[in-house]
């Protein structure tokens, strides 16, 4: 799989287009801005776009979606319905960053939730239920990536002081993250690329989580 991480917007979100090399097909995870930019990528890239998979629905990362929907039809875009609530009030969540042109993202059509597996091409991702940053926030699992939205960053995890936060969900997210296998590449929301074994090393927040897993 050809993984090509597009930094976008504002904030600085990590937009990912995956691409599985076999078939041609693609999805995009988390198109958060930029959108006539993660169109010309894509079709750079020559691939067929499949889907679109978010892992939350805040702003930062569902503000390319309207320019996709333009450009390649009713792509399906995936999303968990506890975000719901979320995503229809990105709008007016854009507006108090000082955002005044954010597009709002067209209606998601695919209901995600715990245990689902979406595919493209040959390549299965599994959908763990991880909120705590937002209560319908999801990570990818895939064999040897995970798309890990705002759950884990390289040295640090997403924010729990927004709307809809929960530090103790969070907590428990992040015993479900430090369980996953070490060679895990984590494609995060925000920041560099890390794995699970890094992040269990180097992470203040996740130091100590595997013995308590262990448990």
């Amino acid at each position: 799989m050809i993984i090509t991480t597009t930094t976008v917007g504002a904030l600085a979100e990590n937009s990912y287009l995956a691409v599985d090399e076999e078939t041609g097909r693609a999805v995009y995870v988390d198109p958060g801005d930029e959108g006539d930019r993660l169109v010309e990528i894509l079709r750079k890239s020559g691939a067929t776009l499949e889907g679109v998979w978010l892992t939350h629905a805040h702003f930062d990362h569902v503000g390319g979606i309207a320019a996709l929907r333009r450009a390649f039809g009713r792509v399906p875009i995936h999303l968990h319905a506890l975000d719901r609530p979320l995503y229809e009030a990105t709008p007016a969540i854009a507006k108090l960053y000082g955002i005044f042109d954010f597009e709002a993202p067209p209606e998601p059509d695919r209901t995600i939730e715990e245990g689902s597996v979406l595919a493209v091409g040959g390549s299965r991702f599994t959908v763990a239920h991880v909120p705590g940053h937002a209560p319908g926030h999801v990570m990818f699992v895939g064999d040897d990536v995970v798309f890990a939205g705002d759950l884990l960053f390289a040295g640090s995890i997403g924010r729990t002081d927004l709307q809809y936060g929960d530090l103790v969900a969070m907590a428990r997210s992040l015993e479900r993250a430090a369980a996953l296998p070490e060679s895990l590449t984590v494609h995060p929301g925000h920041g560099g690329s890390t794995t699970i074994g890094q992040e269990l090393r180097a992470n203040p927040f996740l130091n100590g989580l595997a013995r308590v897993v262990a448990r």
